[in-house]
């Protein structure tokens, strides 16, 4: 009888202590890790985040910013972090999206490693060319490149978000281009500048000035809707060719086997500060939009952004060890 209680105890007791856990959480502060420099709208979307769960936890929430290997060290810190609602991750299209498709051998699976809890800011990829091209639109692109037209793109390097949206394009339009990788969008950018290359894509962030400055020309957004920074630029969908589909995403996770009642309470406090007109405001001024997905649907949006990035870069052909 004295072991069948103890059980019965024991069961109690991990039964409850989840919920338990969560009423105490939190009790120190929370760290939120950034796989990336300072500086980047990564970094500075922490920044507002910290800042705004701060008031509403009662808790210190800072950022670490641990960068390196495409965003790989930052995350694998999380993944192997205790489960307790203490350490989170900045994850990115880059971390989540795309990585798990061009890295065989990363140190954590993205989707069982993790327990999504927000998405913050979406943006999508513009695809821009050289004023001396004389392309100033798709269609013009399309046929220019199914009459032999020898046409370079550049991209922030091989792998990147700014690669595979055009190969995402050439699949769809059935044309040929040549990827010109450079060290990173900057110089890419100097580059359709100069005219060295014709074609570009990058996202919206990055694209906004050299494009509103005159600089380049936008022929086409690579999103269902037109972004609300560039609205005069049509999508590639409005100009004939279908699927092309590259919006970039930052959002908020915790390591796998974090209490549900944790996850949920952050999840329903970033929904909250994504409301707050000072933070939308900073949104806006980055060029994001704010997201508007539950935890459920961002945990299913990383997913099919998996399958789809897994495709396009084995339909590409592109490897990296």
């Amino acid at each position: 009888m004295l072991h069948r209680r103890l059980f019965l105890a024991l069961g109690i007791t991990a039964a409850v202590s989840p919920g338990a856990f969560a009423q105490t959480w939190p009790a120190k502060p929370i760290k939120i890790v950034v796989p990336f420099p300072p500086g980047q709208s990564t970094d500075i979307l922490a920044r507002v985040m910290a800042d705004q769960l701060t008031k509403a936890l009662g808790q210190q929430v800072v950022v670490e910013n641990r960068p390196g290997a495409g965003g790989s060290i930052g995350a694998d810190v999380v993944a192997k972090a205790a489960p307790d609602g203490y350490t989170l991750l900045m994850v990115t299209i880059s971390t989540h999206g795309i990585a798990p498709a061009i890295y065989p051998k990363l140190p954590y699976d993205t989707q069982k490693d993790f327990a999504p809890i927000a998405n913050v800011g979406l943006t999508p990829q513009v695809l821009m060319a050289s004023l001396k091209s004389g392309i100033t639109s798709v269609p013009e692109l399309v046929a220019k490149a199914k009459a032999g037209a020898d046409l370079n793109y550049g991209s922030s390097g091989n792998g990147s978000a700014s690669h595979l949206a055009v190969e995402m394009l050439k699949s769809a339009a059935g044309i040929k281009l040549t990827h010109v990788p450079f060290k990173g969008n900057a110089d890419a950018l100097m580059a359709l500048q100069a005219g060295d290359i014709q074609l570009m894509s990058d996202a919206v962030p990055g694209a906004v000035g050299p494009i509103n400055a005159a600089k380049v020309k936008a022929i086409g957004i690579a999103d269902q809707r037109r972004s609300p920074f560039l609205p005069d630029v049509p999508t590639i969908a409005e100009q004939g060719i279908q699927g092309v589909i590259a919006v970039g995403w930052i959002g908020l996770s915790a390591p796998a086997r974090t209490p549900e009642p944790i996850l949920d309470k952050i999840s329903a406090e970033v929904m909250r500060i994504l409301k707050d007109p000072e933070v939308l405001d900073k949104l806006k001024s980055l060029s994001f939009v704010p997201a508007k997905e539950s935890r459920q649907e961002f945990e299913a949006y990383i997913a099919l952004e998996n399958v789809k990035w897994k495709k396009i870069v084995q339909d590409a052909g592109v490897k990296i060890e």
